[in-house]
Order: structure tokens, then C-alpha cells, then sequence
């Protein structure tokens, strides 16, 4: 599942990427606020009483509120690793009065309200102990990571025996038309690992039950500029190692842009995007650390 070398992140431009469109994000976010709501329509089938959740990626914090409420005796904490983004989930998370935000008012009764802690961190280093949190969320993060698989084995070692991981990112039918439209430039767009991949890198990470599935959206914009914009709005700029750059890098669009007009269809772009989705539980260990294998008894019922 990594990454060829050729086709690389650069991180830093990554973080940058993220770190300038903190401003705009919740502007251009449409699609990361649907996908966030159906992440959340599938935690009603699972019961889950967890000490503490982590959100990682959680950009501008739009899902740490809801994730509060939903378990409301747990530590939420949002991770990002760009700053500018945790600033915005602080200026969400921490309104000026308590008293007039909703979420203290419903829970007024129970004590007052426990803001959501925020850390700035890296999905492939979090900053926790192993086994100290009981569930981790993430929605479309994993495709701004070169292996996957590495920020799943993270998610296994923080999570308690019996934690739940849950995911969502994009699959590699993800924006086929600007793929098409850049042809012999398309190192503009990301790779995608595909759905079968995930599923065996979360067995290989120690969860069990994995159920991986995916549904694809369609959205439309009037031009391609506006395509662009609103990758550029959300981050999603290309970050890829072999990127094209400079002149090189505007003729290439000023290309693709053109290809795009051609696909117009009654009067828009079409652009798709393949939403993988994901959740597994971390099953116990079934060796020791020096290999010795585990041998689990429980008493027959009479």
C-alpha cells in the first residue's frame, strides 16, 4: 500500500496547503460535512462507552461538538498537524460565553461543559499512550498520508482492547476527470489507495471484524476555476513530489481546464469522488511481545 517513491507527499506542502486554507475550509467543506454526518449515522449501530475519543484530522473541529455530545463522559480530543486549523477548532470549541452555546445549556444539569482538548500532531507519531483512548475517529485524512497502513497501526496502539476505528477517505475514482483531463501531467493528482487494500492493512494492524464499503458522489461546478477553487479552499492542492512547477506547472492547467469544458454536460463540470469508509475493532493481543502465544480460558456456563 505505500506510496511509490515517485509519487510522494511532500508533507510540507501539505501542511502549508492546509495551513493557508484554515481560513476558507468551512466555506468550501460540503462534501467533508456530508461525509462526516454518515460517519456519525453509523455510530448508532454500536455501542460504545469510551474514556476517551480521539478525532484525528480534525481540521476546523466541525465534528468534535457532535462527537462530545454523542459520548458525553469521554475526553474528546481533536488532533491536526497544522495550527492554523486547531486555531479555528478553538474558536468553534471554545465560544467566548459558555452559558450561550448550546451544548452547555443541554448538558447544564450533568456539570459544566468540558471543552475538547487540541492537539497539533502527526496521524503516524500521535503523542498518546498505548491503550490509553477508546475510540479514534477520522474523516478524510488518510489520503494525505504516502501509507496508510502506518496511521492504522497508530490507531491499533492507542486504542484499548475491544476500541472501535473509525474512518472515512477517498478511493482512487476520486476526481478520474481531472486525472483524464491532465493526462500526461497527472502527477497534479494524488493517488488513492483502493478499499481492498485498507481492509487488509487493517487486519495486518491487529483490528478484527473490519467492514470496509464505498459509495461515489458527484458534484458539479459551473467552471473548472471553480473546481480548483474549491480544492484550494479545502487544502487539497497537488502535493505530490513530481508536482509540476512554475510555467510548466500553469500551462498544465490552463490544459486540463480546457479538457474539462469539453466534458461539459447541460451546462456543468462533473467531478467524482470515491468516499471509502471503514470501522474495525482492536482485537486483544494474541502473542507476547517475545512471541510466546496467548491462550485465553473462560469458564463454561452450567
Amino acid at each position: 500500500m505505500p506510496t511509490p517513491p515517485d509519487a510522494a507527499l511532500d508533507r510540507r506542502a501539505v501542511r502549508r496547503a492546509f495551513a493557508r486554507a484554515a481560513s476558507s475550509y468551512d466555506t468550501f467543506a460540503v462534501l467533508q460535512r456530508e461525509v462526516a454526518q454518515r460517519m456519525r449515522e453509523r455510530l448508532d449501530y454500536v455501542k460504545l462507552a469510551p474514556r476517551a475519543v480521539l478525532d484525528v484530522g480534525c481540521g476546523t473541529g466541525e465534528s468534535l461538538a457532535a462527537l462530545a455530545t454523542r459520548f458525553a463522559d469521554a475526553a474528546v480530543i481533536g488532533v491536526d498537524f497544522a495550527l492554523p486549523m486547531l486555531a479555528r477548532a478553538a474558536a468553534r470549541t471554545r465560544p467566548r460565553s459558555w452559558l450561550a452555546h448550546p451544548l452547555a445549556r443541554l448538558r447544564a444539569a450533568a456539570g459544566p461543559v468540558r471543552a475538547p482538548a487540541l492537539v497539533c500532531a502527526d496521524a503516524e507519531r500521535l503523542p498518546f499512550a498505548a491503550a490509553s483512548v477508546g475510540a479514534v475517529w477520522s474523516n478524510l485524512m488518510l489520503q494525505w498520508l504516502d501509507d496508510p497502513a502506518i496511521a492504522l497501526r497508530e490507531f491499533a496502539r492507542v486504542l484499548e482492547d475491544g476500541g472501535l476505528a473509525m474512518f472515512s477517505t477517498f478511493g482512487p475514482d476520486t476526481l478520474k476527470e481531472v486525472r483524464v483531463a491532465f493526462g500526461d501531467d497527472a502527477p497534479r493528482v494524488s493517488r488513492f489507495v483502493d478499499m481492498h487494500d485498507l481492509g487488509d492493512a487493517l487486519v495486518a494492524a491487529g483490528f478484527a471484524d473490519p467492514v470496509v464499503d464505498m459509495e461515489q458522489f458527484t458534484l458539479t461546478y459551473a467552471t473548472p476555476r471553480a473546481l480548483f477553487a474549491e480544492l484550494k479552499g479545502i487544502g487539497a492542492t497537488s502535493a505530490r513530489g513530481d508536482r509540476a512547477r512554475g510555467l510548466g506547472g500553469r500551462a498544465a492547467l490552463a490544459r486540463a481546464e480546457a479538457a474539462l469544458e469539453a466534458t461539459r454536460r447541460d451546462g456543468r463540470i462533473a467531478a467524482t469522488f470515491e468516499v471509502i469508509y471503514g470501522h474495525a475493532w482492536k482485537a486483544p493481543p494474541s502473542h507476547t511481545r517475545d512471541g510466546h502465544a496467548i491462550v485465553r480460558f473462560a469458564p463454561q456456563r452450567p
